[in-house]
């Protein structure tokens, strides 16, 4: 029977400006080298941590650190450092973490969140890795955070060693006149339950690994025609290769793009792709032609059928969608993190989130971190039900304090707010749209791309809205317990309001387009923005 808890392990990700080591070289990994208290190398040591050098335990070398955590606040225990990556590279990170008492969480980051470990797996040592593929040549942060758990006491000791990086990215096959794809997997702790294939559209497996043992790093060039594939990555027991019972990873890669990638999952997890002159169908009359000339509930019935079976990538998949896709392009043009309840289009932004390492993590106040915010929340679908709580065409990176505010809110118009983001998104009283209750207002400029996910969830949902009316208050008020109209007339009255006077822009064309080549469908309604009036 599989055990043991799997904790918080934290490396964060600062902009600061720090000295750049060889390219994914960690300095110092195996904390040899010290001045005083301060291991060389190791850039940022946070307030609520000391630490100092120890020849016992040791895993590598002959010094270790021992990290003494006196804070219960997470935003002061931090120990990073920064190294530099090739774009189109992989590297295996880890570090060796040991517990002593079990009061203290570890998570690891690399360039964002990565890894649990086992707090209560005290008195020997632990292993936490990630297979980080980079998009770009830069420099990324990597280290740990520690958190306080079940039992801390206020001053607990963690002792770490060998953190470093391996590439992991082997020269591609000589023989290989096609694509060469990189398949980079960590098993969990229970590696022989973990199992891959490609399959061609012909159903028919082209590369396939299993037999793998526990806690295994595992890289496989493989040399692929041009063509259309499903990657697929199995679990015999259910519970997939992260983060319950170990810190397993996949990453699969061409020519530096991320096909799939992922840990989360249960049984299975599925990832389509194409490669070589296969591009995906254009968004005009070709996707839409069996639409063609139908009007009101025959064309969104129509819709569904287009847009209905999408390829689920997993909800982990989003931190690499968003790291990848929803970068502010449009408005400062700073390749920060586009989020709709913080951006400013017209002014410079308060809240800059410029890499994947401001993920949440917690949260005290607006600017603490982002997050993945279901903009048709969660609960009225009933939780974290697939496809729904995937999908990418609702899922926008949301800072997570005002994304707790909004909740599971309506979106509405509000008369007298209680909470006003920092670009103007506001919560309060709804006013003028026939609705009394609580709800949440995004800025104009955005809520034309809300009501066009609203219009969206409504076609790609229709065969089984119609039951999500009685999931919650909320959504009881803004369903209508229907499978054609959907949602109370109030809620359609405000959203085509919000739709012709928020019309599409680049913006979201940019976004459909990438939604589409992530999980392969589209929103009918920023292609055709005609077919709300047509259905509605």
């Amino acid at each position: 029977m599989k055990h043991g808890k799997y904790i918080n392990l934290i490396l964060s990700s600062y902009c600061s400006i720090l000295s750049l080591s060889a390219a994914a070289e960690v300095t110092n990994g195996s904390f040899e080298s010290w001045s005083g208290q301060v291991p060389s190398g190791w850039t940022t040591i946070d307030s609520g941590i000391t630490l100092s050098s120890v020849t016992t335990p040791i895993k590598d070398g002959n010094l270790a650190a021992a990290v003494q955590v006196t804070t219960a606040t997470q935003s002061s225990t931090d120990l990073q450092q920064q190294v530099n990556v090739e774009a189109g590279k992989s590297y295996q990170f880890s570090t060796w973490i040991y517990h002593t008492e079990g009061g203290v969480k570890a998570r690891l980051v690399v360039d964002g969140y990565h890894g649990y470990s086992d707090q209560f797996n005290v008195g020997q040592w632990q292993q936490l890795s990630y297979t980080y593929t980079a998009t770009a040549t830069t420099a990324i942060n990597v280290g740990l955070r520690f958190y306080d758990g079940s039992g801390f006491d206020g001053n607990e000791t963690v002792y770490v060693d060998g953190f470093g990086p391996t590439s992991t990215t082997p020269e591609p096959p000589q023989s290989c006149q096609n694509n060469s794809v990189t398949l980079a997997l960590m098993t969990d702790n229970y590696g022989s339950e973990t199992s891959w294939q490609i399959t061609n559209t012909a159903n028919t497996t082209v590369a396939s690994g299993s037999g793998y043992s526990n806690n295994q790093s595992v890289n496989e060039n493989l040399c692929l025609s041009d063509g259309s594939y499903t990657f697929t990555i199995l679990d015999s027991y259910g519970d997939g290769i992260c983060c319950t019972n170990g810190n397993g990873q996949y990453t699969l890669t061409h020519a530096g793009t991320t096909l799939a990638s992922g840990g989360q999952f249960s049984n299975r997890q599925d990832h389509t792709f194409a490669l070589g002159t296969t591009t995906p169908p254009p968004s005009g009359d070709g996707y839409y032609a069996s639409a063609a000339g139908l009007s009101g509930y025959a064309l969104k019935t129509e819709l569904h059928q287009i847009i209905r079976n999408h390829q689920s990538q997993g909800y982990s998949a989003i931190w690499s969608f968003i790291d990848q896709n929803e970068r502010d392009r449009h408005f400062e043009k700073d390749n920060s993190i586009l989020d709709r309840y913080s951006e400013k289009p017209t002014a410079n932004d308060s809240i800059n989130y410029v890499s994947t390492g401001s993920q949440c993590g917690s949260y005290r106040s607006e600017g603490d971190c982002y997050n993945r915010e279901h903009s048709f929340p969660k609960s009225w679908f009933g939780g974290q039900i697939e496809p729904m709580n995937s999908d990418i065409h609702h899922i926008f990176a949301s800072d997570g304090y005002v994304n707790s505010k909004r909740s599971n809110y309506p979106f509405g118009e509000v008369g007298s707010a209680s909470y006003t983001s920092s670009n103007g998104s506001r919560l309060g009283s709804a006013s003028g749209i026939n609705y009394s209750g609580t709800v949440f207002e995004p800025i104009d400029n955005f809520k034309g791309d809300f009501a066009r996910v609203y219009f969206y969830m409504a076609t790609r949902y229709q065969d089984v809205i119609a039951n999500w009316q009685s999931n919650t208050s909320y959504s009881n008020a803004v369903l209508n317990g229907t499978q054609h109209q959907v949602f109370e007339t109030w809620v359609v009255n405000m959203l085509k309001r919000w739709h012709n006077e928020d019309p599409v822009d680049a913006l979201e064309q940019a976004r459909n387009q990438a939604a589409y080549e992530f999980q392969g469908n589209r929103n009918p309604f920023v292609d055709h923005p005609e077919f709300v009036e047509a259905i509605w």
